[in-house]
Parts: C-alpha cells; structure tokens; sequence
C-alpha cells in the first residue's frame, strides 16, 4: 500500500518524503496528518539517526499545505480547536526532534506545507518554475494556526513577518531568502545537493545563519514602544482596507502582538481565533470563491472532451489605446511575441508607454527586473499596416466601441490572417454574433472582453457569437488562462454577463440621485455593505460616456426596466467624463476626490434627505440579484457559480459575501422577492422580479 508520506534511512540520514498517492499535489488532510504522526513516532524511537530531510517526490509541488475541503467542513468551534491543537503537536515535534531537519523545497509550499517547513531547522529552496512559498490562510477568512503566526516572527522580525501574512501573496525562493525564510536558494538541480550540504554542517554544529535586522525594524520591534506604533500602523492599515468586513487580519494583529511574550501563549492565540474564525461566515464564503475558482481553473469552457484547443504562440493586436497597451503587456508578459497597430505612429506610442508605464512598476516594486523589461518590451512589435498579421494564432481586437467601425475593421483584416487564426473582439458591449456577419468564417470568432484595469482585474469573459465554435471557444479559454486570468464562457447578449448585471445597479444609483441629490450618502451605504467603491464613484471610474453607450444598449435592448436615469446622459453632454477628464460625479485634484456640488445644477436636482443605507441596498442589490436570475433563466451564463465568480472578479463584488446569489441564498430569496414587489408597488415597474426568481427557494443546491 502506497503511503502519503514515506521514510528511509541511510547512513544515519532520514529521508521524509511527501507523496500522496493519486494526486498532482501533496496536502495536509487528517490522513496525511495521521501518516506524519506515525512518522515522527518512528524518528523519536530510533537512536541511529544523526539528521533528517524533508522533502517531495512530486516534481514542482512540496506541499499545498491544509486540505480546502477540510477546512470548509468545519462546523464547530470546539472541534476546530481539537485539530488545530492537534496541528500544532506535530510541528511541535518536528521542532523538537533530537537532530537537525532541512526543509528541501522544490516548488508549490503553502499554509501548512510552510508550517512544516518552519518547524524545520533550515530550509532550501529551488528556482523551480512552480517554485512559491507562502502562507496564504488570510485569503480563506483564517489565519496560520499549526504555529505559522508564532515562528515567523521570530525567524525574520515583527515588521516582515506581519507583511507577509497579511498579504498572503506567495513569494519565490530569491524573495525568500531576502525575507530570511530559506536559508539558501539554489537551483532545482542542486536542491539535493546543497541541503545535504546544509544538513551536514548542522550536523557538525554549525548554527544556521540568519540576517541581521536592519536597525529600523530593531527599533519597531525591540522594544514596547516600537512595538505599540508597529501595530497600531498595520491596524490602521487593515481597517483601511477592509473596512472591518474580514476578521481573520485582525486576528492575525493580536496573535502576533500578544504571543510576543512566549510561544505557548501564541500557540493558544491561535487556536482562540482558529474557534472563532474556521466555523466563521467569512471563512466559509472565502472557501466557497477558493472552489468556484478551482473548477474555473480545470473548466475547458466546452463539454465536448475531444476538442483540442489552438495553440497561441503569437498575438496581434488591433488598437493601441490604454486597454490594446495593457492587453498588450499582459500577453508580452506571458513571452507571446505581439503586433501592435493602430492608425497613427502617435497612437502607437501611446501604446507602448502604456505597457512600458506597467513594467516599471514592476520593477520599482522589485517584481521583475530591468532585463526582463526590456526583454518583454521588445515582444512588442508595432505597425501601421498588416503586416505580420500572417504569423498570428490570435488578433485581439481593441478599438472605438462602434459596430460600423469594428465591421469595417473586420472584413479589412480577414483576408490578412491565416485560415486558422482566432479572431477576438474586446468590445464591452456590442453584439459578437452582429460582427460574425462579415465573415467568411464566423465561427472563428468571439468576444474576448477584459476588464479595466487590464493589469488588474482577473477576470475575462469569453462570449460566444450565434455562430463561435467549440474550438474557438475552447483555445479562448485556454489563451485566458494562459495570461494569467480566470476566463468565464457567457452567451452573447445585450451587455454579455457582468455588465448586464451592473447596468441596473448603476442606473438606480442615478435614480437615487436624482430623488436626494446627495453623491457621497449613496456611495457611503454600498461601501459599508462592503462594494470597493459606491456606484457613483464607479460610474467616474469607468468613464461616463462609457456607461451612457453601455446603458443605451441595455435600454434599447430591454425596454422599461432599463431606462436610464437622466443623469448620465447630462453629465456627458456638459463634457463631464468622470475620472479620466477630472471631473464627473465627483471633482479629481491629484490623489483628491471630492463629490462635485455643481452636478446638483447640471442635473437639475436639488439637495433633500440622504435616503436610508438599506434603501439603497435593497434597491441596488435587488436589482442585480433579479437580472442575474433572467441571465440563467436566458442561458447567458451556465451556472450560479460562473455568475457569482464573475461579479467577484469583474466588479469587485465583496469576496466576503462569497458572491452575489450566493448572498441572495443568505439573505433569503424570498425576502430579495419581497423586497422587489414593495419597490416596484413605490416606483415602478423596473423592481419587478421574473417569474423564476418568485418560483425559487436558493439558488445553489448545497446547505449554505
């Protein structure tokens, strides 16, 4: 019978190896933790043993750390102290066996896996490709609880240790050796080597050698003043940023400033807030995202296993404003060669500074060098013409939001690609299937819709014209992954998914403001339900000649319940653009915003009583939860969880809600109903809900 976790010895060295039987990573379930338990049983009684590595069979992957599956199981908070106690024993006695242990890290390291390797003596780690180490528990609404939040510390300093897992951002093995956490960072094909090396000079007496603080973070960590500005600059931090939605950062906070005083105190801390936090909404929600974004990962976007996808190993790309720019570094970054045209050499230029702009900050921020820059810079090819269009397995296309416009581009470039290349259109809005008329081959086409920031937001939409073929869609999806986004296959329709959804929840923001006129009392009562910003802000953050194009669609297309507020429209005719023109909604001076009073006049609006924060919830959330009910009832979108990651990752919807229908299934689907009739008996009848939305009870099929 395999074992997940195998012992060998040889000349008094132990060999620990992770290998979990039928499975691509290693992870710490109850089993695995079982299997390490009778491991260390072993070590303990044995007296021929002079040293230990630990290490990986699986090529890339050491050890993913705690089961996801596990995590989410957890009910109780009593039951979850057990584990973790538990946890804890087996760390604590790696820590305290009678030799020295190295860590050999060989690739993915996270949450568990890197507890276990800071139990360790010292650790090496390879610049293997899937090399990441980290710990990355705060994503899931939890915090390191096998010891994690306790030896960090104080292996590398208070001040880094609080960065990195509040972060909860993976690093490579040079950042981690910078950090202090690897002892050495080799290359893959001396990680053998050079941690028997290691392991060896322990053995001999030799002390790991650890980097001295640099004198700045003795002084905040040395002594209780320090200490008290320390933590009192990363609680502002946090608050600031998650605005008091997410527990398990503060939870780390009070571990790691209360369980200075010895490690048994901060062992307990963390099993105090582990009682708290792992039966927690927060965690529970968290968990869910982890797993939509898992199948979207696998998800080839298509049912019919035997379609290969097409391989993209050249781009071009069509239109070189700031979103063809940063689609553009996006796919350089990737090492895809791209070619860039546009109409003018100005343009052009354009372009180019705006992915160049990217990379150096990038660089600034330490995550790529000067080389690579230039390397990737020079990926980036440009034209004025259609040249090179021939070598391309995909063109992108980025230009002005005009269906004429974009069907004279198209008929222009078919004949200057190959017959097998891919054609992409990264329009927001307009009809792919309406574009596909001009083709000679339509079914080579889809839409292929990033979201602004390109380098930011995660997610594309892949849509499907009338006439997109299954290979088509497929090697979109692949290419998305390939880029490093999450890809979400949607039908093509007025809007497409996620600005379908946002549509009406903007325009009743413009609603809201035409009835109090008070800009900041709206945004206020979303940001406190937890949106990253109110919908007034984020109608000047997309660009109000944007959303008065996109809500013209959604109007012409369904009618009544979409009519658009008049306040778009007005701002727009008075050169009012929002954020990119400096003045929308709100007035821009540098880093200052300000909501604009003289909107009230433009609009025509006067200034009453704030309407109640719940009001505006309700309104707003209800009307997103009733389209996006139309949208699965119209097949825009397969399943409550493809919608639920999109509006996560394509509006920054709160991840701790776990997604907007999967709020609606807590909140109550028959109370968003009832909620709906009540405003549409008041204002009217664009709040009132579908059929399918009255005939449900949830809309996921699991228990919440």
């Amino acid at each position: 019978m395999s074992l997940p976790i195998r012992l060998c010895v040889e000349d008094s060295i132990a060999r620990i190896t992770f290998d979990l039987p039928g499975e691509k990573v290693n992870k710490l379930s109850r089993a695995v933790m079982e299997r390490l338990g009778e491991v260390l049983d072993e070590l303990e009684g044995r007296t021929d043993i002079r040293g230990a590595v630990l290490d990986s069979a699986k090529a890339g992957v050491f050890n993913a750390g705690a089961d996801v599956n596990e995590i989410g199981s957890v009910t109780d908070g009593e039951a979850a102290a057990v584990a973790v106690r538990a946890g804890q024993a087996l760390m604590n006695r790696i820590e305290g066996l009678p030799f020295p242990v190295v860590a050999a890290i060989g690739g993915v390291c996270l949450g568990g896996g890197t507890e276990i390797a800071l139990a360790c003596d010292a650790r090496v780690g390879s610049d293997h490709p899937r090399f990441q180490l980290g710990l990355p528990e705060v994503n899931l609404g939890i915090l390191p609880v096998w010891g994690g939040a306790t030896r960090l510390p104080r292996l590398i300093g208070l001040p880094k240790a609080l960065d990195f897992i509040l972060r909860g951002r993976p690093v490579d093995a040079k950042r981690a050796e910078r950090l202090g956490i690897l002892d050495r960072a080799v290359s893959h094909g001396e990680l053998e080597k050079r941690s028997l090396e290691l392991l060896h000079a322990l053995i001999e007496g030799e002390r790991p050698r650890r980097r001295k603080l640099p004198l700045r973070e003795r002084l905040l960590s040395g002594n209780p003043l320090g200490r008290a500005l320390l933590f009192s600059q990363a609680r502002k931090r946090v608050l600031g940023q998650t605005k008091g939605h997410y527990p398990a950062p503060l939870a780390i906070l009070d571990v790691l400033r209360r369980g200075q005083a010895s490690k048994k105190r901060s062992f307990e801390l963390e099993v105090e807030h582990a009682k708290k936090l792992l039966p927690g909404a927060v965690s529970k929600n968290l968990v869910h995202l982890f797993f939509l974004n898992e199948d979207a990962k696998k998800d080839p976007g298509i049912t019919d296993d035997s379609v290969e996808p097409k391989p993209v190993a050249s781009a071009a790309l069509l239109g070189a404003g700031m979103m063809g720019g940063g689609i553009a570094r996006i796919v350089a970054s990737r090492d895809i060669p791209v070619r860039l045209k546009d109409i003018s050499p100005e343009a052009l230029g354009a372009g180019l500074s705006a992915a160049r702009s990217i990379f150096e900050r990038r660089v600034r921020r330490k995550r790529m060098t000067r080389w690579e820059l230039e390397r990737m810079m020079a990926l980036i090819t440009t034209t004025l013409d259609f040249s090179g269009f021939k070598n391309a397995d995909v063109v992108i296309e980025a230009i002005v939001e005009d269906m004429e416009i974009k069907k004279s581009v198209f008929r222009e470039l078919e004949p200057m690609v190959s017959e097998s290349c891919l054609i992409a259109s990264n329009t927001s809005t307009l009809s792919i299937s309406d574009m596909q008329i001009v083709l000679e081959r339509p079914e080579r086409m889809a839409g292929f819709h990033f979201f602004n920031p390109v380098d930011r937001m995660p997610l594309i939409e892949v849509i499907r014209g009338e006439k997109t073929d299954d290979r088509t869609t497929a090697s979109l999806v692949a290419l998305a992954k390939k880029l490093g986004k999450t890809p979400v296959v949607v039908k093509d329709g007025p809007g497409f998914l996620v600005n379908r959804i946002l549509g009406p929840y903007l325009n009743e923001a413009g609603h809201l403001f035409e009835e109090c006129g008070d800009i900041a009392a709206i945004d206020r009562a979303f940001v406190a339900f937890g949106m990253p910003m109110g919908p007034l802000r984020l109608l000047d953050e997309i660009g109000l000649d944007v959303a008065d194009k996109a809500g013209k669609v959604l109007s012409a297309a369904f009618g009544d319940r979409a009519a658009p507020s008049k306040v778009v429209s007005k701002l727009v005719a008075e050169g009012r653009l929002g954020k990119k023109a400096g003045r929308g909604l709100y007035r821009y001076d540098g880093k200052k915003e300000s909501p604009d009073e003289t909107v009230l006049t433009i609009v025509g609006v006067d200034r009453g009583p704030a309407r109640p924060a719940e009001d505006c919830v309700e309104r707003g959330l209800g009307l997103m939860i009733a389209e996006a009910a139309r949208c699965l009832d119209e097949g825009i979108v397969r399943s409550p969880g493809e919608l639920d990651l999109a509006m996560v990752m394509g509006t920054g919807f709160p991840p701790f809600r776990g997604g907007l229908l999967r709020y609606a299934d807590h909140y109550g689907v028959a109370r968003v109903v009832d909620d709906l009739a009540k405003w549409s008996g008041q204002l009217g009848s664009r709040f009132d809900p579908p059929p399918s939305l009255r005939d449900r009870k949830t809309f996921y099929r699991q228990k919440m």
